[in-house]
């Protein structure tokens, strides 16, 4: 049974190093549990999709909402799936400060990332276009 659930949280500490802790993590633990997603991340904030299987992705979210690197974690969207939308990345990544303002715009208020503030469904649809305009890197 494929899951997919996405969740934004705020950084505690957003420094390129500790983003890049998180992804290195991520790429180790992930290929060892079937999972995969992208992270994308923007004025300390995080919008993250995994998938995976139900238990390693519920296990995974649990884990997440107790890390100490993250705060203010709140589900956005869950569901089971039929197949993997972000299965080429054991752990893609988007540094939003880096992509075209005009993509944030077309899903929300301003051109910031805050997935607080939209939809699980939107949040979705934000992170479909970023992989459709070859914004997410890290393919592994």
């Amino acid at each position: 049974m494929l899951v997919r659930l996405l969740y934004a949280s705020r950084a505690i500490d957003s420094n390129p190093d500790a983003i890049e802790a998180i992804l290195a993590q991520s790429r180790n633990y992930n290929p060892t549990c079937g999972i995969t997603g992208i992270l994308c991340y923007g004025g300390g904030i995080f919008l993250q999709a995994i998938e995976g299987g139900r238990m390693a992705v519920s296990e995974l979210y649990g884990h997440i909402q107790k890390d100490a690197r993250h705060k203010d974690v709140v589900l956005l969207h869950y569901e089971e799936i039929t197949e993997r939308r972000f299965g080429g990345w054991t752990m893609g990544q988007v540094n939003m400060s880096k992509i075209n303002t005009n993509i944030l715009l077309k899903y929300a208020e301003r051109p910031e990332l805050d997935p607080y503030s939209v939809s699980g469904k939107v949040s979705l649809a934000l992170l479909e276009e970023l992989m459709a305009t070859a914004s997410i890197i890290g393919r592994a």
